[in-house]
């Protein structure tokens, strides 16, 4: 599925810029145990919210809790929780052949992330992938975080890369409403645990199945690896 049209991306497409849980990283285990622990903390008894904590997914944390109805408290437990069960998470299968062929074929990169910068930095490092990228910015590091285009727009700062030149790969609508805002095509990653139907209605430009796909609408070399 494609809505722009696989020849027109590849031909233009210099930078990509990433959302980092549910795209590079599979977290969603632990997001689930750090936001239980910190619900009961903070909340008390009863079952935790999750399942509607992940339809907002690519907002920062706080802005969560604000539309939640959720008491702020509960990001220091989350946060905590989080670094304590960082051990768990992994890079998705191919992620790291994906960065590594796009590093090689001299493609721009950044991470676009709901997360503080700093949590994503070093989650990315324990990852063992932080220097395949060339910017990882954080919620907390612009003025509006997503499904404002300000991440997007300031990676393509950094980057030094054009809208038109640029493809956004996230698994939430908030990515989605980010890219487009910055006028960047959008590609939604169907390898995590988002709901296909909502991402699918939210009309990403792309559809990618596997990491692998997102190659289609880059120019690189298949010898690069």
């Amino acid at each position: 599925m494609a809505h722009g049209g696989d020849a027109v991306g590849a031909r233009a497409t210099t930078a990509v810029v990433f959302d980092l849980d549910g795209v590079i990283a599979d977290s969603f285990s632990v997001m689930r145990q750090a936001f239980t622990i910190a619900y009961a903390e903070v909340v008390g008894d009863g079952e935790a919210p999750f399942d509607e904590y992940e339809r907002h997914l690519g907002r920062y944390f706080p802005d969560i809790m604000r539309i939640m109805d959720l008491p702020l408290a509960m990001e220091e437990p989350f946060v905590r929780e989080s670094h304590r069960l960082a051990h768990q998470v992994t890079l998705f299968d191919g992620v790291r052949e994906l960065l590594s062929t796009l590093r090689d074929a001299g493609v721009g990169m950044a991470v676009a992330t709901g997360k503080s910068g700093e949590r994503a930095r070093a989650l990315l490092g324990r990852l063992g992938v932080l220097a395949l990228f060339d910017h990882v910015i954080g919620s907390d590091e612009v003025a509006r975080p997503k499904p404002a285009p300000d991440i997007v727009r300031r990676a393509l700062d950094l980057l030094g890369a054009e809208p038109d030149s640029a493809i956004m790969v996230g698994d939430a609508v908030t990515d989605i409403a980010s890219a487009r805002g910055a006028g960047v095509t959008s590609a939604a990653a169907m390898w995590g645990e988002s709901d296909r139907a909502t991402l699918l209605a939210a009309r990403p430009d792309h559809v990618l199945e596997t990491p692998a796909d997102l190659l289609r609408l880059v120019p690189v070399s298949r010898g690069s690896s």
